[in-house]
C-alpha cells in the first residue's frame, strides 16, 4: 500500500511539473489575448520556423537576421520551399506530420484556402492589436477566407510581362500599357529571331488569362454548371496552342515541363524578349553576377483576352499570405514576428520585388532597396505603371485547388496533342459540373 501511494504521488508530482512547464513555457495556442501577453518567459528563448518560397538570399535571411539580433527571447530559422506542386506538397506534408512549421507563406488564395480548410491555419481574429483592412487597404478584403482572416497579405503583388527595351527599340516597337492577346501575339512574331522564341513564361501565371475571364465572368453560369467552356477560354487555348505549334513562338508545353525550361536565365540572357512572370523577376535581374545582362528592361500589363479593356481583369492587388499554424506552440509569438514582418520587417525583401502592402512601412525605402544600384537597367516609368499606376481591377486566384487540378490536367492533354479542343473543353465542363456537385457550397 506505502508503495502503491508512493508511486501515485510520484504521478501527480509529475502532471503537476508538466502542467506548470506548458504555463511558463511562453507559448500558447489561444490568439485572444496573445497580443497582450509576454511573448516568452526571460529564462527561455522561443525557437519559430518560417516557411517561404524566396531563397534566403534573395531577402528573407537578411530579414529574419534583423529580428533575431533585436529579439532574442524569440529566434527564428526561415525554411525555403520551392512555390511549386512539388514545393507545395512538401510544406503541406510538413504541417500534416507535425514537423516544425510556425509560420508558412501562401502564394495564392487556392493554396490558402486548402490549408484552412485542412484546419492547418490559424484564425487570426483573436488578436486584436492589429487591424488588417486598415494597414492594408479595400484590397486585403479578397484574402478573407469565409469572412475571416486566416493570414496576412504582405505585399504589393504586381505581374507583367517583361520586356527587352533594346529588343523593341530596334524593331520599333513601342512599351504597352494596354493590349490585347492577339497584338501580344503580334510582337512576338516581330520579336522573333531564328529558331528562338518571341514571348516565354513562369508556368506559375500560366492559367492566368483563364482566371482573369472567370474572375469577372464567373467560373459558375447563372444556372450553376460549370463556366469553363467561355468563349474566351477556347480563344486562349486555340491561340497559345498556335503559338507553341504553328507560330513557334513559345515553348511547347511538353519541353517546357521535362527541360524544367530556366525562363528567367532565358530572358535575362537575352535569348527570348518577353517574359510573362511576376515581381519576384527582380531578384534575378537585380543580380548580375549570375545573371549578367547588357539591356534596358521594360515592363507592360498582362495582356486580355476581352476586345473591350472596360471588362478586363488583372491578378495583383496584395499577396503573399502568411498563416500562422494552428498547431503551433507559439502562436503569440509568431504574431508578434508577423506584425513586425507586415509593418516593415520585410523591407529587404524588396530587392527581389516585394513591396511591403502595409500603409505604415516605409515605401520609398522599399524602393530604393528594390531597385538598388541597377534602377538605370530599368525603364523605370513602365516599371512604376504595372506597380502603381494600372488602375485595371485586380484578383486574387480564389478558385479550389481541386479545380486547378482537372482543367491543367485537361489542357496538357490538349497542349501534348493528345485530346482535341472540342474535347478539352467537354472534359473540363464535365469534371467540373462533377465538382460543384460534390461541393455545393464552391
Amino acid at each position: 500500500m506505502r508503495k502503491k501511494g508512493w508511486l501515485a504521488g510520484f504521478v501527480s508530482l509529475v502532471l503537476i511539473t508538466g502542467v506548470m512547464s506548458g504555463c511558463s513555457g511562453g507559448g500558447s495556442k489561444e490568439g485572444a489575448d496573445g497580443a497582450n501577453g509576454k511573448a516568452a518567459s526571460a529564462s527561455s528563448t522561443v525557437k519559430l520556423k518560417m516557411w517561404g518560397g524566396v531563397p534566403p538570399e534573395a531577402g528573407p535571411q537578411e530579414v529574419v537576421d534583423s529580428w533575431n539580433k533585436e529579439h532574442p527571447e524569440i529566434q527564428v530559422e526561415y525554411v525555403r520551399y520551392v512555390n511549386d506542386d512539388e514545393g507545395n506538397l512538401k510544406l503541406d506534408t510538413a504541417i500534416m506530420t507535425g514537423q516544425d512549421v510556425d509560420l508558412f507563406v501562401n502564394y495564392s488564395a487556392s493554396q490558402a484556402t486548402k490549408r484552412v480548410t485542412s484546419g492547418a491555419a490559424a484564425d487570426l481574429s483573436g488578436f486584436t492589436d492589429y487591424n488588417i483592412d486598415e494597414k492594408m487597404g479595400h484590397e486585403a478584403e479578397n484574402w478573407k477566407i469565409n469572412g475571416k482572416y486566416y493570414g496576412v497579405p504582405t505585399t504589393k503583388s504586381s505581374f507583367f510581362v517583361a520586356l527587352n527595351k533594346d529588343a523593341l527599340d530596334a524593331a520599333n516597337l513601342p512599351v504597352p500599357k494596354d493590349w490585347t492577346w492577339d497584338e501580344m501575339m503580334e510582337y512576338a512574331n516581330k520579336l522573333k529571331k531564328g529558331d528562338g522564341y518571341g514571348f516565354i513564361q513562369n508556368t506559375e501565371p500560366f492559367v492566368d488569362p483563364i482566371d482573369s475571364v472567370l474572375s469577372k465572368h464567373g467560373y459558375t453560369k447563372p444556372d450553376g454548371t460549370s463556366n469553363l467552356d467561355h468563349p474566351l477560354v477556347r480563344k486562349w487555348l486555340e491561340s497559345l496552342n498556335g503559338m507553341m505549334k504553328e507560330d513557334k513562338t513559345t515553348p511547347p508545353l511538353g519541353e517546357q515541363l521535362t527541360s524544367k525550361m530556366p525562363v528567367e536565365q532565358m530572358f535575362l540572357s537575352g535569348e527570348a524578349p518577353m517574359l510573362n512572370i511576376g515581381a519576384w523577376l527582380l531578384r534575378s535581374s537585380n543580380n548580375f553576377t549570375d545573371y549578367p545582362r547588357d539591356f534596358k528592361i521594360a515592363f507592360a500589363p498582362v495582356p486580355r483576352l476581352e476586345e473591350n479593356a472596360a471588362d478586363h481583369m488583372t491578378r495583383g492587388g496584395l499577396g503573399d499570405y502568411i498563416s500562422i499554424n494552428s498547431n503551433s506552440k507559439y502562436q503569440k509569438e509568431a504574431w508578434e514576428f508577423l506584425k513586425w514582418y507586415a509593418d516593415g520587417g520585410m523591407a529587404p525583401m524588396a530587392a527581389g520585388g516585394r513591396l511591403p502592402a502595409s500603409k505604415d512601412a516605409d515605401q520609398d525605402a522599399a524602393m530604393k532597396s528594390m531597385l538598388g544600384d541597377k534602377g538605370d537597367t530599368y525603364d523605370q516609368e513602365s516599371l512604376m505603371y504595372v506597380m502603381f499606376d494600372n488602375k485595371t481591377p485586380t484578383y486574387v486566384r480564389t478558385v479550389p485547388q481541386e479545380v486547378m487540378d482537372l482543367r491543367s490536367q485537361e489542357y496538357e492533354k490538349y497542349f501534348l496533342g493528345a485530346q482535341d479542343l472540342d474535347a478539352t473543353l467537354a472534359a473540363m465542363v464535365q469534371r467540373h459540373n462533377e465538382y460543384l456537385k460534390s461541393n455545393p457550397k464552391k
